[in-house]
C-alpha cells in the first residue's frame, strides 16, 4: 500500500506546533505571566510589580498550588511559607515579606496571599526578611544567570 501525503496535514501540524504552546516560547518571567504553560495560567493571580521586581503570591487551593510549585522553576526566585503543627506542617498565608538590595535599600515589601510567592528580580544578593507569631526570619539569597533560589519559611507552633 502506499502512503499518501496530504499538504494540509504539514500544515495543521505546523498551526498546532506555532500556536498550541506559547508559553514554551518564553525564555524569562514576565510581568504578565506570559511564560505560564495554558494549564496554569487560569489558576495562577496576576503578576505584580514593585519598581524592576514582578511578583504572584498565593497558593490557596489545591488547583492554585499545584500551579505555583509548577511554575517555580520559571523563576529565579522561590518562596515557601509554613508552620510546624502536631500533624506536620500547615502552609501560611497573610506573612509580612520584605526583600532589600544587601546595602539594606528596600526593594519590595508585601504581604502574601497564600504560601508561595514567586519572584522575578534582577541578578543580585538580596535578603528576603518574612514574620509570623513574632518571629522573624532572614535569608540572604544570591540570584544569576544560572542560579536560582528556593526558600522555606517554616515557623515553630
Amino acid at each position: 500500500m502506499k502512503a499518501r501525503s496530504t499538504p494540509w496535514i504539514g500544515a495543521a501540524l505546523a498551526l498546532a506546533v506555532v500556536f498550541g504552546a506559547p508559553g514554551a516560547w518564553a525564555a524569562t518571567p514576565a510581568a504578565d505571566n506570559a511564560d505560564i504553560t495554558a494549564a496554569t495560567a487560569g489558576v495562577l493571580p496576576p503578576a505584580q510589580r514593585s519598581g524592576e521586581i514582578a511578583y504572584l503570591s498565593g497558593g490557596v487551593g489545591s488547583d492554585q498550588s499545584a500551579a505555583f510549585k509548577a511554575a517555580m522553576h520559571r523563576y529565579p526566585l522561590s518562596l515557601e511559607f509554613a508552620r510546624q503543627s502536631a500533624d506536620g506542617n500547615e502552609y501560611l498565608a497573610d506573612v509580612p515579606v520584605k526583600i532589600a538590595d544587601m546595602h539594606g535599600t528596600p526593594l519590595l515589601s508585601t504581604r502574601t496571599r497564600g504560601p508561595f510567592m514567586l519572584v522575578s528580580i534582577p541578578d543580585g544578593r538580596y535578603v528576603i526578611t518574612a514574620s509570623h507569631g513574632g518571629n522573624t526570619e532572614r535569608r540572604t539569597v544570591d540570584i544569576g544567570k544560572a542560579t536560582r533560589a528556593h526558600e522555606t519559611f517554616v515557623w515553630p507552633m
